[in-house]
């Protein structure tokens, strides 16, 4: 099964613990080391729109893109709830984005683009950007390190609540420089656990090949920073944040 079909409508409980509200504030925090005051932003591999509705919250309007209809699907449903200023969901690819019109910032959130395994996908995803983007805009993801992917090999992992049961396991692959992990999952349907099962995957990208791809794409002011702290990242960073402006 491919990754978040069956994921998607137990993400957001599997994930409680993501603190959307401090990535965002982080965002902000460099829009304005930027000085740009961004109107139009486009939350890019947006899954189920939690970061999507934040932004929204804030005033921001909000375009988000993912290549997962059951993520969009999620998505659509939270966004119904809004009265005013919801975000518009579009399903698309990162290496194949194309918008009817620039924006102000793409974001990306929690190591998406770790999931791009083959270098000239990202390569391609990083020209997408550029070529979405306005003049001044600012393009801000992060990634999980090769650090912590390769330390992660090995390991078992269990994630549970009343009505989701998941156990993933992780392995890395040298030769292929790539994080696998195997998902098992046991859902709840009424009296019934039902289980599926996915296969996720994440390329070990060194931040000097990523900062390579975004100059070669056209940005030239490109900066790394440790895990959400405007400081440059250690050599034992988990999570390493990168901000690109289009001048």
């Amino acid at each position: 099964m491919s990754a978040y079909e069956a994921l998607a409508a137990s993400y957001d409980s599997l994930t409680y613990d993501v603190d959307y509200e401090k990535i965002l504030q982080f965002y902000e925090r460099l829009f304005r080391r930027y000085r740009l005051r961004p109107e139009t932003v486009l939350d890019l591999a947006c899954g189920t729109g939690s970061l999507s509705l934040l932004l929204a919250g804030r005033g921001y309007r909000v375009l988000g893109a993912d290549q997962s209809e059951e993520m969009l699907m999620e998505a659509s449903w939270k966004a119904a709830g809004l009265e005013e200023n919801a975000p518009y969901f579009i399903c698309q690819a990162m290496q194949n984005l194309r918008l009817p019109q620039a924006v102000d910032a793409v974001v990306c959130c929690l190591d998406s683009i770790n999931y791009l395994t083959k270098p000239p996908l990202c390569a391609r995803t990083f020209s997408r950007v550029y070529q979405a983007l306005r003049p001044g805009g600012v393009f801000i993801f992060d990634i999980n390190t090769p650090y912590k992917l390769k330390g992660l090999d090995g390991q078992v992992f269990l994630d549970e609540n009343e009505d989701t049961y998941c156990v993933w396991r992780a392995e890395f692959d040298e030769k292929k420089n790539v994080c696998y992990y195997g998902m098992d999952l046991f859902q709840r349907e009424a009296d019934v656990w039902r289980r599926s099962a996915e296969e996720h995957a994440e390329y070990a990208y060194s931040p000097e090949e990523l900062e390579r791809y975004l100059r070669e794409a056209g940005f030239t002011n490109v900066e790394q920073f440790a895990d959400r702290k405007l400081k440059a990242p250690s050599e034992t960073e988990l999570r390493i944040y990168f901000a690109a402006r289009k001048e």
